[in-house]
């Protein structure tokens, strides 16, 4: 079941296996796609659907040196070129828009202010231009700064899709700023944006309105990781966990999104498929970010009606044929970390197809 055709949003994906977003610094200080990246996502095609890596709807929104934007006209001619390769090849791709909220620092994002639903800082440091710094104590937005942020996400969706793609994945996972507005130890405020797991969950649940009413819901989809508990946005309540998450998921499940795709290790949960059950509509389930996700896994989630589709990551990242080498049990290449943030194509462009 795991390459059976399905329907997501208006698109048929001819299998059930979505890469996942990757991030890969491939895009140069100013933030443009190049042939090295147009060549990275054509080669990966053959997956049911591709989303990309994160890319960020403001340049105050920038998280980490080399990634790509949504926000200039180069790089949305950039992302032209890649949506492009990637249809000429029968492929289909969702833009990942992520704004890094505190997870970056002005030396990354051009001096620019950095900002946050409350006044704390991560403890650790960031990789910048000018090397790895602490990471900065962020601006805590005000009310009246909020919706000029929902519509930085609206504006770079509809960039997207003028650039091609097929829809737009919102990121609310892995401690970015919409989960730090959803996270108790990063949102501390005392407005209607704080406090309780409802009002924690409301500016997601606006942007999320927002970008729906701007380019459709059929291309819309988004992320979340509950108690994934990395970059300093922890969830260790179970209830807190339990009630947050079932409020943004009852308030979007009604706009008919493409998809919901959470990021769990224990994919099977009950948190897990209760969310599923309470979405009611497309469910994509991403294993692990620490752990590699494996063919016999994949098959399962499917099989055993866990989820409609299995995000990967670094099977993806080593195998641009991974569709063909799973469907017919071929031995795959090993991923090399040490490359999976470095600037040219090694380790990016250059995994071979496996070969008869």
């Amino acid at each position: 079941m795991l390459f059976s055709p399905m329907t997501l949003g208006e698109l048929e994906l001819p299998n059930r296996l979505v890469m996942a977003p990757l991030t890969r610094l491939r895009s140069g200080r100013d933030g443009i796609p190049g042939p090295l990246v147009v060549e990275h996502y054509r080669q990966r095609a053959s997956l049911g659907l591709i989303v990309s890596e994160g890319t960020y709807p403001s340049h105050a929104g920038q998280g980490f040196p080399g990634q790509p934007g949504l926000v200039t006209k180069e790089q949305l001619k950039g992302w032209a070129d890649v949506t492009s390769a990637v249809h000429a090849e029968g492929g289909r791709i969702f833009a990942q828009v992520m704004h890094a909220g505190r997870v970056t620092h002005e030396d990354t994002n051009g001096g620019r202010q950095v900002v946050a639903p409350s006044a704390i800082a991560i403890d650790g440091e960031t990789r910048t231009y000018q090397g790895k710094k602490p990471f900065p104590v962020p601006h805590a937005l005000t009310t009246d700064e909020l919706p000029g942020i929902v519509q930085e996400f609206v504006t770079a969706s509809r960039n997207a899709i003028d650039a091609g793609f097929d829809g737009v994945e919102l990121h609310s996972a892995n401690g970015y700023l919409l989960h730090e507005f959803l996270a108790p130890s990063a949102n501390q405020r005392d407005d209607v944006y704080g406090g309780s797991p409802a009002n924690r969950a409301r500016f997601v649940i606006e942007v999320t309105r927002a970008v729906v009413e701007a380019v459709g819901a059929d291309r819309v989809g988004i992320r979340i990781s509950p108690e994934h508990n990395v970059q300093g946005a922890t969830e260790f309540d179970a209830a807190d966990v339990n009630e947050t998450y079932k409020v943004l998921v009852d308030a979007v499940a009604p706009l008919k999104l493409a998809y919901l795709s959470v990021l769990h290790k224990e994919p099977t949960s009950e948190l897990v498929q209760d969310l599923r059950a309470r979405f009611g509509g497309t469910f994509l389930l991403n294993s692990g970010f620490g752990v590699i996700t494996t063919r016999e896994e994949a098959k399962a989630l499917i099989a055993d009606g866990h989820a409609d589709a299995v995000v990967v990551g670094r099977p993806a990242i080593a195998n641009p044929d991974l569709v063909r080498r799973w469907r017919e049990g071929l031995p795959t290449n090993e991923p090399d970390r040490s490359t999976f943030y470095t600037d040219d194509a090694k380790g990016y462009t250059d995994y071979p197809a496996y070969q008869n």
